[in-house]
C-alpha cells in the first residue's frame, strides 16, 4: 500500500518508520529538512510538497500540531489532490469542531475520513504500540484498521466522526488529574515520614493503582522508570498536556459538562508552563510540591 505521511515530528517519525517496516511504501513530508532526512534514512520516500506526497497514494495520514494547520493542509493540499479513493486519517490531537469540519469537507469531495488520535507517547510511537481512538463510519474504520495496525497495540472504534477526539480529550484530562494526584500523594508520604518507595510498593498494589504511579512514576528513583529519572527530559511535554487540557475545557464548555477537577488541573499546568517549564515532562509537576 502507498501511504502519504504528513508531519514527521517526535511522534510521526516513528509512526512512519513502522509503516515502512510493515512493507508499505511511505511518501513522507515535513517542513523540517532534518525530519525529512531522518524519514528517508528509515526507508520513506521524501517529498518537498504535500500535493506531491499525496499523489497516487491509497491513504493519507497526518500528525500535525493543531487544528488550524490540519484544516489548512487538508483543504488546500490534500482534498482534491489525493486520489478520489484514498482514505484520509488525521492522527493529530485537535479540537472537535475542526475535526468534524475537515471530515465534512472530505466527505463532500467523496473521501472517507477518520479522526484517529493516539495515546502512548514517543516510546510507543517508535515501538509500534500506540493506542488509536478512531472516529468515523464503520466502513471507514474497517478501511483504516490495516493502515493503523502496524503502529498500534490497540485500534479502537470510538464512534462516528469526532469520537476519536472526544476519547482523546477525556483520556488526557483524566491522565492530568491522575498525575497531579499521584505527585501530591508521593510528596505527602515523604513529608509525613513514610519512605516514598514504601508508599509506591503499597499503593501500586492497592486501590491507588493507576498508570501515573505504576508505569510512569513521577518521583526520581522510585517505582517505574520514567523521565523523572532523567531530569524530566523527554516524555510528554507539559506544554502539550496543557494544550490537551485546553481542548478538553473547550469541549466541556460546548457540551455543557461540569469538569471541576479538569479545570483545576488546567490552572495548575498553566502556572507550571508559564513559569518556563513547558518543555519538561508533565510529571515534573512533582517538583512544585
Amino acid at each position: 500500500m502507498k501511504i502519504a505521511f504528513i508531519g514527521l515530528g517526535n511522534m510521526g517519525g516513528g509512526m512512519a518508520a513502522n509503516l515502512v517496516g510493515a512493507g508499505h511504501q511511505v511518501h513522507a513530508f515535513d517542513l523540517s529538512a532534518d525530519a525529512l532526512a531522518r524519514a528517508k534514512d528509515k526507508g520513506c520516500a521524501a517529498f518537498t510538497t504535500v500535493p506531491e506526497a499525496v499523489a497516487g497514494v491509497d491513504a493519507v495520514i497526518t500528525m500535525l500540531p493543531n487544528g488550524s494547520i490540519v484544516r489548512s493542509v487538508y483543504i488546500e493540499d490534500v482534498i482534491g489532490r489525493a486520489p478520489a479513493g484514498a482514505l484520509l486519517l488525521d492522527c493529530s490531537t485537535i479540537d472537535l469542531a475542526t475535526a468534524r469540519e475537515v471530515a465534512e469537507h472530505a466527505a463532500s469531495a467523496g473521501y472517507r475520513m477518520v479522526d484517529a488520535p493516539v495515546s502512548g507517547g514517543i516510546a510507543a510511537a517508535n515501538g509500534g504500540t500506540l493506542t488509536f481512538m478512531v472516529g468515523g463510519s464503520e466502513a471507514a474504520f474497517e478501511q483504516a484498521r490495516p493502515v493503523l495496525e502496524p503502529m498500534a497495540k490497540a485500534v479502537i472504534h470510538a464512534g462516528d466522526v469526532g469520537a476519536g477526539q472526544v476519547a482523546k480529550m477525556c483520556n488526557n484530562m483524566l491522565l492530568a488529574i491522575h498525575m497531579i494526584g499521584t505527585c501530591e500523594a508521593l510528596a505527602l508520604a515523604d513529608k509525613a515520614g513514610l519512605d516514598p518507595q514504601k508508599f509506591y510498593e503499597v499503593s501500586s498494589k492497592s486501590t491507588g493503582y493507576c498508570w501515573s504511579l505504576n508505569d510512569y512514576t513521577p518521583a526520581p528513583g522510585i517505582g517505574a522508570a520514567s523521565p523523572a529519572d532523567n531530569g524530566y527530559a523527554g516524555g510528554f511535554a507539559s506544554a502539550l498536556m496543557l494544550k490537551d487540557l485546553r481542548l478538553a475545557m473547550a469541549g466541556a464548555q460546548t457540551a455543557a459538562a461540569s469538569v471541576p477537577m479538569g479545570e483545576h488541573a488546567t490552572r495548575i499546568y498553566e502556572a507550571f508552563v508559564e513559569a518556563g517549564n513547558g518543555g519538561k515532562d508533565f510529571g515534573a509537576i512533582f517538583t512544585t510540591l
